[in-house]
C-alpha cells in the first residue's frame, strides 16, 4: 500500500485490488478499485480515500472531519476508528469500484498529470486494517 500511495501523490490515478474484508460491501477482497490525486479540503464523510493514520495506510472511510485543525477521521466500514489524519496525508479518494463510478468521488480528484497515469493490478494492497 505504500508504493501504491507514493504513486498516487505523485499524481498517479492507480487501478489495484486491495485484499481484506473491513469495508464490506462497499469494496470487497480483490474488488478493482481506482484511486486519483485528492483536493482534501474537498472531502466528506462518506467518502473511501487512501490515506496514512499512525504509520499505516488504508483505504478506508473519511468518518469525521475536523477544518479548524485541517485533519480528518479515518473508520473502516465495520465500526472500527483507525485514528485521525491532517489532510496532507490523504492521497488520493476512491472513484470507482469494480468499474462502477463513486457518486461525487471525481469531483474531488484533482487532475492528474498525463505522464503520470498508472495502473497497478498487484493484489497486495490491503483495506483491512
Amino acid at each position: 500500500m505504500d508504493a501504491i500511495a507514493a504513486r498516487v501523490a505523485e499524481g498517479a490515478t492507480v487501478d489495484f485490488r486491495p485484499s481484506g474484508s473491513s469495508m464490506v460491501p462497499l469494496i470487497r477482497s480483490g474488488d478493482l478499485v481506482t484511486v486519483a490525486p485528492v483536493d482534501p479540503a474537498r472531502l466528506e464523510v462518506g467518502d473511501i480515500v487512501l490515506a496514512r493514520v499512525a504509520g499505516m495506510v488504508y483505504l478506508h472511510l473519511v468518518s469525521a472531519l475536523d477544518p479548524t485543525k485541517g485533519r480528518v477521521q479515518i473508520s473502516n466500514n465495520r465500526g472500527r476508528i483507525n485514528g485521525w489524519t491532517g489532510r496532507e496525508r490523504v492521497f488520493g479518494i476512491c472513484v470507482a469500484v469494480r468499474g462502477d463510478p463513486r457518486p461525487g468521488a471525481l469531483a474531488k480528484a484533482v487532475a492528474p498529470e498525463p505522464e503520470a497515469q498508472a495502473s497497478d493490478h498487484d493484489p497486495a494492497g490491503s483495506s483491512d486494517r
